[in-house]
């Protein structure tokens, strides 16, 4: 009989606050973006006090100007990943429901688009008070790790972006329509904990490859290399793990079950795939022109 684990169910609410007037529920999702905005912002904090790990001994900004930063990096994650998901999954949808657009507390955010959006406020952020560009991406790379194992195994805790069928021994049968679409011969689905993968290379060992190389191998001295390689590290990571999740509902079909957006005979890519190629591209080109300047 095959070994399957169960989901632990641990559910999607902390608490519940209601007044009557007012209501407010804190989601383990919504404390996953919080106490992962808390570290990363200690992580660069700690780097920019660090002068010796940056080239002529200066680092790219002062705590002061990170502390600022820090409302524009919330604002550019939660509005990019809003759009992000709508421009990139469900266009059609949200063109029919505009009103739904900025309802993010109904589920909805694209990390690639979370990423654009902290790109563009950096940008703006730097430009605004004279940052070097390149050494202030190294410090947001240091951070984006912790975010994305936090949310992650968020994403695992209310049993979304789940995996794709599987009979491996790790495999856990989700709630809900999860566990019907794919009955097998005990009468459930179980499918592989994608969302533990991505845990665990976009943010355990991709982060603590980059902490390692900024703290004890002098990439920082190099400004943008850092970057680059969480850039390319995730998109890696990303095109990856897309082979064991299941794709989006919008993109599956009778005639095309795997959900692929391009399709090469029996062979194709999601549209995970799709946004993360050019993120490893972009990724390397970063590392070599780095390296070069260097």
């Amino acid at each position: 009989m095959q070994f399957i684990i169960p989901f632990p169910g641990i559910g999607n609410e902390i608490f519940t606050l209601d007044l009557g007037w007012f209501a407010f529920t804190l989601r383990w999702y919504a404390l996953a973006y919080i106490i992962g905005i808390i570290i990363g912002f200690r992580i660069m904090l700690r780097a920019v006090r660090s002068p010796q790990l940056w080239r002529d001994n200066t680092a790219p900004t002062t705590p002061e100007l990170l502390e600022a930063f820090l409302t524009w990096a919330v604002l550019g994650i939660i509005l990019g990943g809003r759009l992000g998901f709508v421009m990139f999954y469900q266009p059609a949808y949200y063109l029919q429901n505009p009103a739904e657009i900025l309802q993010v507390w109904n589920g909805g955010m694209s990390f690639h688009g979370g990423f654009m959006g902290v790109v563009i406020a950096s940008l703006i952020f730097c430009k605004k008070h004279g940052i070097k560009m390149l050494g202030f991406g190294d410090l947001m790379a240091m951070a984006a790790p912790m975010g994305l194992l936090l949310g992650r195994l968020a994403n695992f805790n209310s049993a979304e972006l789940w995996g794709r069928p599987s009979t491996l021994p790790w495999a856990v049968i989700f709630p809900g329509t999860a566990a019907q679409d794919c009955p097998d011969v005990i009468g459930l689905c179980a499918r592989h904990p994608s969302q533990l993968y991505e845990a665990l290379m976009e943010g355990l060992i991709l982060g603590a490859l980059i902490l390692l190389l900024a703290w004890r191998r002098g990439w920082l001295k190099k400004p943008g290399q850092l970057m680059g390689l969480f850039i390319m590290g995730y998109g890696v990571s990303r095109f990856i793990v897309e082979f064991f999740r299941q794709a989006d509902a919008q993109f599956i079909t009778i005639t095309n079950p795997m959900g692929y957006v391009m399709q090469f005979g029996e062979f194709g890519i999601t549209k995970g795939q799709q946004l993360s190629l050019p993120m490893i591209a972009i990724g390397l080109a970063f590392i070599i022109v780095a390296r070069r300047r260097a």
